[in-house]
């Protein structure tokens, strides 16, 4: 060994040593890389040079029963990003400032955010986007979304609802039916190129979003129009805190529209009180007053403890009624049934609830529905308020016969008067048609479901009879809620207000419900006014007020709802029947199913009774009497509409239940 090599042995032993120790840590190091973690490496290469894109659908569309768009989808764009990946901070908020008009420091704040994931920007505009290069941005994600969009603003706001920033529902049919407008995303990915932008290249796996399903309402957007403007009217004209209206077909139970004033804008649902976005009519109760008075004559009725013609002495307007005196609005001495409907007598109601006892009034009360909820398919539905008899105090038979101490909601009442209707089938109320996919494969329906049946149709009658009367004889309180050429039937009511414990002198419900015509009722109305101002608190004053203005628009806009049949003067027309409205022969789309056929109005039958016959009989017999029919159900005939006898026209489509 040389001298030099002497001297520096020890330096080179080190350094060998260093370099193997360096050669070993890197072979180590190059294990893990190649083997040990090959997998992972592998990833994140493919991840750097791949990128997976998320593709969002479009959310269902909810339709009126026409199919006319409560909705539409908007495009709109979102900016997000990892803070910790994005190198050029400032560059990037001076670009999006650019576009946007606001600070850029708001930018450089979120993107020095200690989050791993801030927005930037949502809702943006194509147009703010234009010819921004996202991809010189690392650690910047935009994503195409969808934004909800109701073209009709204000109308049936509170119905539809709205969707908030990640197009879920939170309100109306859009949050009780997210699951199915909801679809279901899908993805793409794509790949980096030379210019470090990613691209969709032939091959590439993807899978294509599933659009959410589209939803048709009952509602017509129409009637629903014409119900909210007359609304809002009444309630500015009467200078009411709020007025609540529904129209049904009281046939088979469908929501014609549905609403309450004040209303709101569901596109901007945030500037309005969130007292404005519910439904009151299922929602809200109160105590009815008068036009309870109809559950009490069904309950006298269907006992037979009284008859139309049976006299009540109403004791001159005043009657002490144990601790409590019950007055009239006028001074009335002796009225038969009939007419203490008629007059809306608390004094007659009372005597007569007293011959029917507690238990008859609380029966009929809850076969009409009151005190359970109608289960429509709506969030929030109120069960109304109907005590047991063992707490009734002995002022409550008297009380309750006049609609006070009870509590009843728009939906209830309105399906009540349904029953009187259509012969005395109580119905759950619908106000969805269908739901369907972008196949059209009908997904879920709605058809009439039949509760109970209450009395009989000779009943039915009866009431229709008295509830007529209400209209059109001179003397009813519902006189203003007549129309010319019109059979109307309906009752008002008017309850003082409680607050406190107390009834107000000052606060009232002034309301009515009505249908039309009333020998073959299509068209239901209930109207609600809270706390309206003198004398419109009278519910002959305001309620049946709004409801012969909504009625007279909705039948000049709506000519396919058949117009009653007149008795012509001798000398006229040769006695001959004439119908008072044209009666087009085209196919109506969208009227009520029992309704749909109307050709040939002259050429009647009877309709036959089907009842307890199989499914094959019961066709058999309606297409002997050239009518058409619509099933629901299995097995033998349980209910059906038009009832057996009625003359009906030829071509008639009848509603038929099976069970």
């Amino acid at each position: 060994m040389t001298k030099t090599y002497q001297k520096f042995r020890f330096r080179i032993g080190i350094l060998a040593t260093l370099i193997f120790l360096a050669y070993s840590i890197l072979s180590i190091r190059l294990f893990q890389i190649q083997v040990l973690k090959r997998l992972q490496y592998q990833e994140a290469i493919v991840e750097q040079a791949q990128r997976k894109q998320i593709l969002k659908p479009n959310r269902g569309i909810i339709y009126d029963r026409k199919n006319r768009p409560f909705t539409r989808n908007l495009i709109h764009y979102t900016l997000s990003a990892k803070p910790k990946l994005v190198k050029e901070k400032v560059l990037l908020a001076n670009a999006l400032s650019k576009r946007t008009g606001k600070n850029p420091e708001s930018y450089i704040k979120k993107l020095n955010s200690k989050k791993d994931f801030v927005f930037l920007e949502r809702k943006l505009q194509r147009e703010t986007l234009d010819s921004f290069e996202a991809e010189l941005f690392e650690g910047l994600k935009i994503e195409r979304n969808y934004r909800r969009y109701y073209p009709h603003e204000h109308i049936a706001s509170q119905l539809i609802g709205y969707t908030n920033v990640d197009d879920e529902g939170i309100s109306g049919i859009e949050k009780d039916f997210n699951q199915y407008l909801t679809g279901k995303a899908g993805w793409v990915i794509k790949t980096r190129g030379w210019k470090g932008t990613y691209q969709k290249k032939g091959g590439s796996p993807y899978q294509d979003p599933v659009n959410g399903n589209n939803i048709q309402l009952t509602i017509d957007l129409e009637y629903q129009s014409i119900l909210q403007e007359e609304l809002e009217k009444r309630r500015l004209e009467t200078a009411a805190k709020a007025a609540t209206g529904i129209i049904m077909n009281p046939q088979t139970g469908e929501i014609m529209a549905i609403a309450s004033t004040p209303s709101f804008n569901n596109n901007r649902y945030n500037l309005t009180e969130s007292n404005t976005h519910r439904i009151r009519a299922i929602t809200d109760q109160f105590e009815p007053g008068s036009t309870f008075k109809i559950v009490a004559a069904v309950a006298a009725l269907i006992d037979n403890k009284v008859d139309l013609n049976d006299e009540f002495d109403c004791e001159n307007g005043t009657y002490p009624y144990y601790d409590i005196v019950v007055k009239d609005h006028e001074k009335y001495q002796h009225l038969n049934f009939s007419q203490i409907i008629k007059h809306s007598s608390n004094i007659g109601i009372i005597k007569a609830m007293e011959l029917v006892g507690s238990y008859g009034l609380f029966k009929t009360a809850r076969d009409l529905g009151f005190g359970t909820p109608t289960n429509i398919s709506l969030s929030g539905e109120l069960s109304g308020k109907l005590h047991p008899i063992k707490n009734w105090s002995r002022v409550s038979l008297g009380q309750i016969s006049m609609g006070y101490e009870v509590g009843v909601t728009a939906i209830q009442l309105a399906t009540a008067y349904c029953a009187i209707a259509n012969g005395g089938y109580v119905v759950t109320p619908t106000i969805v048609r269908q739901i369907a996919n972008n196949k059209n494969v009908i997904l879920y329906t709605e058809n009439p479901d039949i509760v109970r049946k209450v009395g009989n149709k000779k009943i039915s009658d009866k009431i229709i009879k008295m509830l007529r009367s209400v209209v059109s004889d001179e003397g009813g309180t519902g006189n203003k809620a007549s129309i010319t050429g019109w059979n109307v039937a309906g009752k008002t009511g008017t309850a003082k207000k409680a607050t406190n414990g107390k009834y107000s002198n000052d606060k009232y419900i002034s309301n009515f419900v009505g249908f039309l015509p009333a020998d073959n009722p299509q068209l239901l109305g209930a109207i609600i006014l809270d706390e309206p101002i003198k004398p419109f608190h009278w519910g002959s004053e305001g309620a049946a007020v709004a409801f012969s203005r909504i009625m007279k628009r909705i039948l000049n806009h709506d000519d396919t709802i058949i117009p009653p049949r007149i008795e012509i003067d001798e000398n006229e027309q040769n006695n001959k029947e004439l119908v008072l409205l044209n009666q087009s022969k085209k196919n109506k789309k969208g009227v009520p199913l029992q309704l749909s056929a109307i050709n040939n109005y002259d050429k009647r039958v009877v309709m036959p009774d089907i009842r307890g016959f199989s499914m094959r009989k019961a066709i058999s017999m309606l297409l002997k009497k050239g009518l058409k029919y619509k099933i629901n159900g299995s097995g033998i005939v349980s209910w059906q509409t038009p009832e057996p006898g009625k003359l009906i026209a030829s071509g008639t489509t009848c509603v038929v239940s099976l069970k």
